[in-house]
């Protein structure tokens, strides 16, 4: 007797193609066998309720004959069955073959060995304003997972010989046979016996027990541009965890965070900052001293400055990160009133009222 597809997919009798293809993918990722909490025979189950559903033709028989389904079906012609490789009822292009072929059975490249690659690592770091604008060097100190200096990451005991694996016969990979929807098919993984090198030593090296790699704290030397935003992220490569028997690395990931200064801010790649002057000196103009990053610089204040009144000088900002050039500073004038003022000051400031009228 049939089994009820339908049920075994979950799903109403008026689902939709779209209904049964989500229905699908969510229950062969749920039971595929390599997973951990796969199961073969009920994978095999899914694959065969979604190949009737997913064909009209075989669908129609289906909802007709019902339970006879099996006995009954191989009126629907030599694609109606379901042993071999039938494309009856699969687009090609476009309808997801790609992706549920992938997502359940990994990249039949070979990428599965990345798994054995060391693991990438995110570190924060804190560099001053004028490390911002200068660039710097620093030195991160970091425990991980290191390439064990006694085999120098090879997981062999130094002088013993290699030898074939037993298991891939120097292939590296491992093949099996998997049955899916599409039919029956090789295939291909690390061996994880050998860890897809091929060989094997005959002895381990003790110090790492054959994984190639030891915990142990490393300084990194990292080189910061002139110009990096506060909290940008620079990639290291290859100075994350090491890899398993020699696999490769993974990447050191570097946040910088820039202190805040206590007279200038930044803005794009310009530099802002503030500079107090007198009344008079707004009124009849002088030359003041402004601090930027690297120097002292002399401005003129011309007669007449207003408060709040922008100034800017060129070329002493930021750094252009990656490119020529830098910003500007940016000066904006605060003038000071004074909140007392002498008898001989009112006296000026009484005259300059009287000729203002």
């Amino acid at each position: 007797m049939a089994a009820d597809y339908y049920k075994t997919l979950g799903i109403n009798k008026d689902a939709s193609q779209e209904d049964i293809k989500k229905a699908f993918r969510k229950l062969a990722h749920l039971h595929h066998p390599d997973k951990h909490s796969g199961d073969e025979a009920k994978f095999k189950e899914i694959n065969e309720a979604y190949q009737v559903l997913s064909n009209a033709e075989k669908r129609a028989q289906y909802d007709q004959f019902g339970q006879t389904f099996s006995g009954s079906g191989q009126q629907g012609g030599p694609h109606s069955g379901f042993s071999g490789f039938s494309s009856q009822g699969f687009d090609f292009n476009g309808s997801g073959f790609e992706d549920i072929f992938s997502n359940m059975f990994g990249d039949f490249s070979g990428h599965r060995s990345r798994s054995r690659a060391g693991s990438d690592i995110q570190v924060d770091l804190e560099i001053s304003f004028e490390e911002m604008v200068s660039g710097t060097k620093k030195e991160v100190r970091l425990r991980k997972l290191s390439s064990c200096e006694t085999c120098q990451g090879t997981g062999g005991k130094p002088g013993s010989k290699k030898e074939t694996c037993s298991r891939c016969h120097g292939s590296g990979q491992v093949r099996r046979t998997i049955e899916s929807i599409f039919g029956t098919f090789a295939q291909a993984s690390v061996c994880e016996h050998c860890h897809g090198r091929g060989m094997m030593y005959t002895e381990q090296c003790q110090t790492c027990s054959g994984s190639g790699r030891t915990q142990r704290e490393e300084a990194i030397s990292v080189d910061l541009p002139a110009g990096i935003q506060d909290e940008q992220t620079l990639s290291v490569s290859g100075k994350g965890a090491a890899g398993e028997a020699g696999a490769p690395a993974g990447d050191l990931f570097i946040t910088v965070h820039v202190r805040p200064h206590a007279s200038f801010v930044r803005r794009g790649d310009d530099i802002l900052s503030k500079i107090s002057i007198s009344f008079a000196q707004a009124a009849l103009g002088d030359k003041v001293t402004i601090e930027t990053v690297e120097e002292p610089v002399t401005m003129k204040i011309p007669a007449g400055t207003q408060p709040g009144e922008v100034f800017r000088i060129r070329n002493k900002g930021v750094p252009h990160l990656g490119r020529y050039g830098r910003g500007d500073h940016l000066v904006t004038v605060v003038v000071q009133i004074p909140h007392k003022l002498s008898s001989e000051q009112k006296k000026i400031i009484e005259t300059l009222r009287a000729i203002d009228r």
